[in-house]
């Protein structure tokens, strides 16, 4: 079986950029087209499984597979969408920043559970939900995943946090760990069009990163941050806001510059997993 299509970490070391609802929001936005998509939230914090209606279960999440005590395909759980699947997280995963580095290989520990889940199930695109920090558990990220998506903040001082990924990718690149990893975009969050600092930040993002900053802005949207409240994505809660088409938009850029045909959409089967309760 081939391995799954396309690891994207999403990634920024600044907090209140829209991180966690961009990889929730995307994720749900390509399942919406008929793509079997992989959320994996790799942030303690939880707020991705939360976001999507699930309980922070103690053993539920990526640890064990980290340790290589368990599958981590054992670990996928279905979400009230269709096509859309999660690897939850909860509080324990903190451990995981003191156990893995006394472990060998411990960079590489999340590419192998999910070089193992390809043996079970399959999906056209992975989405990591790293935590906003330099620690273990990002820099295994980075060398898990093929790309890095950047959720950049439309205010000052927004470009601070994208030169620490850029860090961290070039630190990744050299040391061998994963020399092909590259940022695939960059999407404009919380873009207020009434505001003259929304352009500027967008106008001179562009000038940094030329095409790879992302055509669609994510607007400032107070159902966009009520969603996560209600366990679903903007999709499920408000279908017809400027928020939901944004990040409908900003799947179908994703699919395009991944390569994925709209015929090949939702041709992965997945192997069945629990549901929801």
């Amino acid at each position: 079986m081939p391995p799954v299509s396309h690891v994207i970490v999403v990634a920024t070391q600044k907090g209140g950029v829209g991180k966690t609802t961009t990889a929730v929001n995307l994720a749900a936005c390509l399942a919406a087209q008929g793509r079997s998509v992989l959320l994996l939230d790799l942030d303690p914090q939880a707020n991705a499984t939360s976001g999507l209606g699930l309980e922070k279960v103690a053993g539920g999440s990526v640890y064990g597979a980290l340790l290589g005590h368990e599958l981590l395909v054992d670990k996928v759980r279905a979400t009230s969408q269709p096509n859309l699947f999660i690897v939850p997280s909860e509080m324990d995963l903190c451990g995981a920043e003191i156990e893995l580095p006394r472990m060998e290989g411990h960079l590489q520990r999340l590419r192998r559970a999910l070089q193992g889940l390809t043996e079970r199930a399959q999906f056209d695109v992975v989405l990591i939900d790293s935590p906003p920090s330099l620690g273990v558990l990002t820099l295994n990220a980075f060398v898990a995943a093929e790309s890095v998506l950047v959720p950049l903040q439309c205010e000052y001082y927004a470009l601070e946090g994208i030169s620490t990924v850029n860090w961290l990718l070039e630190r990744v690149r050299q040391s061998g760990e994963n020399p092909s990893l590259s940022i695939m975009g960059i999407v404009m969050t919380m873009y207020d069009a009434r505001t003259r600092l929304s352009s500027q930040v967008v106008e001179e993002a562009s000038r940094h990163f030329g095409e790879k900053v992302f055509e669609t802005r994510i607007p400032r949207s107070t159902r966009l941050a009520e969603a996560p409240s209600h366990g679903c994505s903007i999709l499920q809660y408000d279908p017809h806001s400027a928020a939901a088409a944004a990040y409908e938009v900003l799947a179908q850029e994703v699919a395009s510059r991944l390569g994925l045909s709209a015929s090949g959409a939702g041709e992965h089967a997945c192997v069945p997993v629990q549901n929801v309760a």
